[in-house]
């Protein structure tokens, strides 16, 4: 057998024989669209990309493709490390992961005791707690720290009532344990984010007084919480906007009372909400370090000091009551787009946070949600794994461009509690803008307006001490659900299964949507069959084929009302002599208010 070296063979580039334009790509994606009745035969390729495009809240277009012709007029992001630090406040992670923050909020203190415990036992590395009257007692902290290694593990406390209590409570326990602290330890001040709220402790001169407590002990003293808009239904831009608004008013503040800018800045900390829409979230993250850092260097910080300590927290408000473990699966999107996006630390929510206080197994779930992303799925080895991606370049830019726009005009206002009235109308019309798309359900809520576990039996959970300041987005629906209508809607399906169930599936789905059940005909062959298998139901909701709807569709409905029938739906938009109609892109909310109407009188 020789021992030579076969001869190398001649690499074959991968793009070999294909043709990446976007014209071959707009003819492909027309094709399909054409084939799903989304456009028009006649329609040239290019309506696909028009059609595929997408705008978020804040009117940023999101294309269906990202090009090189997306990113290549964007100004450079410099590297991981590097101001303006878009690619990340640092070159390389510590320890590559990221903190694994628990939030512990339960009012009683031998509970949250053993949950910090076990959370630091198994996984979590960084702790975030709710004192008071809305959370864990003041006085038991030092009880809860007392295993706690305050020079290894951050800690960040809140309590929105009483934010100088819990500040003074947390510098006492440190001091007590004469350790040096992790320097990521907050003492959570944020009376300007209360302002925003509508509640707790508003007095700016409390943030300058933690800082002043902070500050001999190397620490934090103030969280810039995006939370306290995004909570009230804020888009991107909007929370973006408001924490640029928030960090430099603390920065006036913090050097007016006589603390260098840089002393200011490092005092600092932001918490920022990330949803389950990846891209955008993504690009958020990286947007808010690009923006603070222009606004540090407007505001004479120091180069290395304008990096933005990002806490990141999985938005509250997308969170469900119904089908609660659907929360699981948007909590891990969040998290992971948050992880990619450069966040320090990542708090997941327990899935059955809109139920009340989480229990043993849900706590167990968020942490090990950030814990399999960092070490099975090494989504933290990588430093900016989104950078250099067309979209999530182009992404970033337009958030930061037009966050900073919005913050222009909130300084123009007089800054963050000036122009409070002003933020709130805004974030109305966001919420307005929102429930549109919701109602319509183009901006679809598994579990909630689609496919909804009508016959679910919710978990119980204990109460939380107050109610939480959360606008969830599923809340109308939800609100339907609470009280489930009293009588069923006959489905009146034509024809045999395989030939209605996919209408009657989706008028299924929606009216479980509002709290409405069904009891269905079932199989088959003509009008009388229909009316031989109704139940009595004054609401009939017809569902067959085009070609039955011709065939005997309108027979079908005056045989209805005949039997008793007062309010007919059609599953479509055929023009049968039906009283309503329910199909794709209609608004459901209305609907179903219509519906449970009829179903009432």
């Amino acid at each position: 057998m020789s021992a030579e070296m076969p001869a190398a063979q001649v690499a074959v580039p991968l793009a070999e024989g294909l043709n990446p334009t976007r014209e071959a790509w707009e003819k492909a994606a027309a094709a399909v669209l054409r084939k799903t009745r989304k456009l028009a035969e006649d329609a040239p390729d290019a309506d696909a990309w028009v059609r595929l495009t997408t705008r978020t809240l804040d009117g940023i277009e999101v294309t269906p493709l990202g090009t090189p012709a997306l990113s290549s007029p964007l100004p450079a992001t410099g590297l991981p490390g590097q101001t303006p630090y878009t690619r990340g406040t640092q070159a390389v992670r510590e320890n590559r992961a990221w903190d694994i923050r628990g939030w512990f909020t339960d009012p009683d203190a031998q509970r949250s005791a053993d949950d910090v415990l076990t959370d630091l036992e198994n996984g979590v590395n960084s702790l975030w707690l709710t004192l008071g009257a809305d959370g864990v007692p003041a006085d038991a902290l030092a009880r809860i720290l007392e295993p706690v290694f305050l020079d290894l593990a951050p800690v960040v406390v809140q309590d929105p009532h009483d934010p100088l209590g819990a500040a003074r409570a947390l510098a006492a326990v440190i001091e007590d344990k004469a350790v040096q602290a992790h320097p990521g330890t907050n003492l959570g001040v944020d009376p300007l984010g209360n302002a925003i709220r509508g509640s707790g402790e508003t007095d700016p001169d409390i943030a300058v007084e933690a800082a002043r407590i902070a500050l001999p002990l190397g620490i934090k003293a103030i969280v810039i919480d995006g939370t306290a808009v995004h909570d009230q239904g804020a888009s991107d831009v909007q929370e973006l906007a408001y924490l640029l608004a928030t960090g430099a008013a603390y920065l006036r503040l913090l050097t007016e009372a006589g603390f260098s800018v840089d002393e200011a800045a490092g005092l600092l900390e932001f918490r920022i909400a990330a949803t389950d829409e990846q891209f955008p979230t993504i690009a958020k993250f990286r947007a808010a370090r690009r923006t603070w850092a222009r606004a540090a260097e407007l505001s004479g910080v120091a180069g290395d000091l304008r990096g933005q300590l990002q806490h990141a927290v999985t938005s509250r408000p997308m969170m469900t009551r119904y089908d609660p473990y659907v929360n699981m699966l948007r909590t891990t999107v969040a998290s992971f787009a948050a992880g990619v996006g450069g966040a320090a630390s990542v708090t997941v929510m327990p899935f059955d946070e809109p139920l009340g206080l989480p229990e043993a197994f849900s706590r167990r779930i968020a942490r090990n949600t950030s814990s399999l992303l960092i070490s099975e799925s090494h989504v933290a080895k990588v430093t900016d794994p989104g950078g250099g991606s067309h979209v999530i370049e182009k992404l970033t830019d337009d958030l930061a461009r037009t966050a900073w726009a919005s913050f222009g005009g909130i300084e123009e206002a007089g800054g963050v509690l000036a122009a409070r009235d002003r933020i709130i109308a805004r974030i109305a019309e966001t919420v307005e803008a929102r429930a549109a798309k919701i109602a319509k359900r183009s901006m679809p809520l598994t579990g909630v307006s689609e496919f909804p576990n009508l016959h679910e039996e919710l978990p119980e959970r204990r109460p939380y001490p107050s109610a939480p300041q959360v606008f969830r987005y599923a809340h109308e629906y939800e609100a339907m659900r609470d009280e489930p209508a009293a009588t069923k809607v006959f489905l009146a399906t034509m024809g045999p299964v395989a030939a209605h169930t996919a209408r009657a599936t989706f008028a299924s789905n929606l009216l479980a949507a509002g709290g409405i059940d069904v009891v269905s005909a079932g199989a088959t062959d003509g009008a009388p069959a229909v009316v031989a298998a109704y139940d009595g139901s004054p609401v009939a909701c017809v569902a067959g084929t085009d070609a039955a709807y011709g065939e005997w569709g309108a027979d079908l409905v005056a045989a209805l009302r005949e039997a008793g029938v007062r309010h007919v739906i059609v599953a479509g938009k055929a023009d049968i002599g039906a009283d309503d109609q329910a199909f794709a892109g209609l608004d459901a909310l209305a609907f179903l208010r219509r519906t449970r109407e009829e179903l009432a009188k």
